[in-house]
């Protein structure tokens, strides 16, 4: 019997060993054909170091610090002309972690790092002492060479594949203005300052301010997906004051100073200011800045100025930030388990080292057929590390295949084809195989709504204006009492509201020359497509006006300014002068940030509205409250030069730009709200229910009113008829203690038989995670929900 048990443990060991065999002749294929890219590679690097700039270089950057508002500002400032500069920060890139030299005391740190190679290493250095190891030296020095080899051949492929990309970025090419003429350089070889041209469905090099492009109004289109996963292009328009450098004449007298904040990892915020000559500074933000990765797309070609390169592109900060390795709980209990089992092991040795030593000391007359040996130091160190070495198999040897099975997980999860998904031709892709055993584990689930849960296709479906509903289908009842009802002003106002309060872009297609538009926010979309049924047709934008079509003619207004939507205004503004030479504030937002800034005048239709408001959000709509305000002229041009130099500050520019914005943004008209339907993504109910029948709790987060929420929650079967629904919505920190605590008394152990459901408003969320409470709030969701 214990003959047939060695052969099968033998025969194992041996079909392993065959199978590690095989998967290391595949990964030597594949060395075989990247090897020759690998020396050049290397040869490339050394050529790079050894190139020598040219007589005509100059600095043209530094980073520097000034005083603003009393405090220090370290920002940046760009100097760019078609100069070349010393490359002191260049645009090469390395993802690769090992070289040559580099590559054996780097994998040894890495694998020692682990407690459980730090254990067996140890064991298998004592098992190499002859009078002390009472098994073979190689019992676990066998075992341990393999997964290090194995984890060595598999490092050495991934770092490989990862220098042949790094090449291949390196040395991709692009047209960068040099003494007058566009010359084709190295990714590598561009530098801060430099202008570079980049042409249609062509990777951006760097990260870019953009000065010009081929289209009309300096408007670009790039496309993000492998930044940020989203698939909708966003648009880019340069600022007026470049728009015109199409030719390179234009771009060589361009001279002028770019002014920003110093890289950073925040991927949708940028602060900057240009400054061309002696003319004021002009406010720079994300709407000029063109990511390193993103793609040009409906654009012949673009022209833009190299604000952050290489490693301190936003992309390469943010990859450095997430190369973290991630450990899964599971690995986290092994390796405390590991070291308390060997802290007991350390111990039970000495404790039977000390029993041998007193029982030789006390036998050695008795027994004279055992080898005698001397009671001292020496003997109980030799008795103390065979004592240790025979115990370690409390540990199994087989810990040391964990990392294979990992490997073989991940592969099969990566080929499954039930987690392919055949529409977008995604297959499942593991990006840490550490975290495979977690899978089973998941007890949440975090999800926003907007675009996860809904298709993120929107449509304008109803409205009320001035009181007065309009249902969806009631264009012509809108239309007629355009021209013959009481409220045909405030209907006139909230259709110019929708063509004129946006940032859509309108383009002819080449195709059927109907306009498409192009908006960052399907909202707007929806509202300008909505507006065409009552005849207000949006078709033109100039940087600094709009064009729309009327059921009167045409009507073109004056931008002067755009004061945008963020989260913590929750509204959108636009300043312009109409045809007639007036001055109007158009408002479009969130209820709660608008109905607090109506004039009492303006309140006329309050209560009608904000009941068909609440009716909307009941549905399951998305709501927009609009208003419109007249503005004189010496208030305006008071206003604007408060608002220029809250633009161009360099640090907190948007709190700065807010509260210039209040002073505008009050004493407004109430005009009406809309009502915008997004559907739900294909069997989201199914897909909630099923997650939700396996204990899984799902926590979803919405921008819309608590209404809406509600709404939200019973359609995606999140809340069904029989949950109990907890909601929160006190502002005041004593009121929301009195709350839980009081929530957290009359629940008490009945919880376990209902189904609960808690329904949060932002409000109390703020105060709930900056305060004492927050401890106690997440306790309360993580017991009760």
């Amino acid at each position: 019997m214990y003959i047939l048990r060695s052969f099968q443990y033998s025969f194992c060991r041996i079909m392993f060993l065959v199978s590690i065999l095989k998967l290391t002749a595949t990964y030597t294929n594949c060395l075989c054909l990247n090897i020759n890219y690998f020396f050049v590679i290397k040869f490339e690097m050394l050529n790079w170091r050894k190139k020598k700039p040219s007589q005509n270089v100059q600095h043209k950057y530094s980073d520097c610090q000034g005083d603003q508002e009393n405090r220090q500002v370290y920002f940046r400032v760009i100097r760019f002309n078609d100069k070349e500069q010393f490359k002191k920060k260049s645009n090469r890139i390395k993802t690769a972690k090992y070289g040559i030299l580099s590559f054996l005391p780097l994998f040894i740190i890495d694998q020692l790092i682990k407690f459980s190679n730090q254990f067996f290493l140890f064991i298998s250095i004592l098992q190499q002492i002859p009078d002390a190891s009472p098994v073979g030296r190689f019992t676990t020095l066998l075992p341990l060479t393999i997964k290090f080899g194995f984890s060595a051949i598999k490092s050495i492929i991934q770092d490989l594949i990862k220098h042949i990309k790094d090449y291949k970025v390196n040395h991709k090419y692009v047209e960068v203005l040099r003494n007058g003429i566009l010359v084709q350089e190295r990714w590598s070889e561009i530098g801060i300052g430099d202008i570079i041209k980049v042409k249609n469905n062509n990777i951006i090099p760097a990260d870019l301010v953009l000065l010009s492009s081929s289209e009309l109004h300096g408007i670009c289109h790039i496309e993000t997906k492998h930044l940020d996963g989203e698939h909708n292009l966003k648009i880019r328009q340069c600022v007026k004051e470049t728009s015109y450098c199409k030719e390179l004449k234009d771009l060589i007298d361009l001279n002028g100073i770019i002014e920003c904040e110093l890289p950073n990892k925040l991927f949708y915020n940028f602060l900057g200011r240009l400054k061309i000559m002696n003319n004021n500074p002009i406010p720079l933000d994300n709407k000029q800045f063109l990511l390193r990765g993103s793609i040009l797309r409906n654009s012949k070609w673009i022209y833009g100025v190299v604000i952050y390169s290489g490693h301190e592109t936003k992309i390469m900060i943010n990859k450095s930030l997430r190369s973290v390795l991630k450990e899964s709980a599971m690995g986290k209990i092994q390796n405390s388990l590991l070291k308390m089992i060997f802290l007991l092991i350390f111990l039970l040795s000495i404790t039977c080292a000390l029993c041998s030593l007193w029982w030789i000391k006390n036998s050695t007359n008795k027994y004279w057929y055992l080898e005698q040996r001397d009671v001292n130091a020496y003997t109980f160190l030799l008795q103390s590390i065979s004592f240790f070495v025979i115990f370690h198999n409390t540990i199994p040897v087989s810990y040391v295949y964990i990392e294979v099975v990992r490997f073989l997980q991940a592969w099969f999860i990566n080929n499954d084809i039930d987690m392919y998904h055949e529409e977008s031709n995604t297959p499942a892709k593991v990006r840490s195989r550490y975290l495979n055993v977690e899978l089973a584990k998941v007890k949440y689930i975090f999800s926003d709504k907007t675009g996860t849960l809904t298709k993120n296709i929107m449509k304008l479906k109803h409205c009320s204006i001035a009181g007065e509903l309009y249902p969806e289908g009631s264009q012509n009842k809108m239309i007629y009492n355009l021209i013959n009802h009481s409220t045909k002003n405030y209907i006139l106002e909230f259709l110019r509201i929708m063509s004129v309060c946006h940032t859509v872009i309108p383009e002819k297609s080449k195709l059927t020359d109907e306009i498409v538009y192009n908006a960052s926010s399907p909202d707007e979309q929806a509202l300008v497509i909505g507006s065409q049924q009552f005849g207000f047709t949006f078709h033109t934008r100039c940087p600094t006006s709009v064009t729309i079509t009327t059921l009167n003619g045409e009507e073109t207004y004056e931008i002067l300014n755009i004061l945008e939507f963020t989260n913590s205004r929750k509204r959108m503004s636009v300043v312009v002068r109409t045809p007639d030479g007036q001055i109007k504030l158009f408002c479009k937002g969130a209820d709660t940030s608008i109905v607090k800034r109506l004039s009492k005048s303006g309140e006329k239709h309050k209560n009608q509205t904000l009941m068909h408001l609440n009716d909307f959000a009941r549905s399951g709509y998305r709501t927009l409250c609009f208003a419109y305000k007249n503005i004189t002229e010496s208030f305006y041009n008071k206003w604007k030069d408060e608002y220029l130099k809250a633009s161009v500050v360099l640090i907190n520019r948007e709190s700065a730009k807010n509260k210039v914005a209040e002073k505008i943004e009050k004493k407004l008209t109430l005009i009406g709200v809309t009502a915008i339907e997004n559907k739900l993504q294909d069997n989201v109910p199914k897909t909630i229910q099923s997650l939700m029948c396996a204990a899984i709790k799902i926590w979803i987060l919405t921008g819309d009113k608590e209404e809406t929420a509600l709404n939200i929650g019973l359609s995606t079967t999140l809340i069904t008829q029989d949950s109990s629904i907890i909601i929160f919505d006190e502002t005041k920190l004593t009121d929301l203690r009195h709350t839980i605590n009081q929530k957290m008394y009359n629940l008490g152990n009945t919880i376990e038989t209902m189904n609960c459901t808690l329904i949060i408003s932002g409000r109390f969320l703020k105060h709930a995670l900056s305060s004492d409470l927050k401890m106690k709030f997440l306790k309360f969701c993580l017991n009760y929900c």
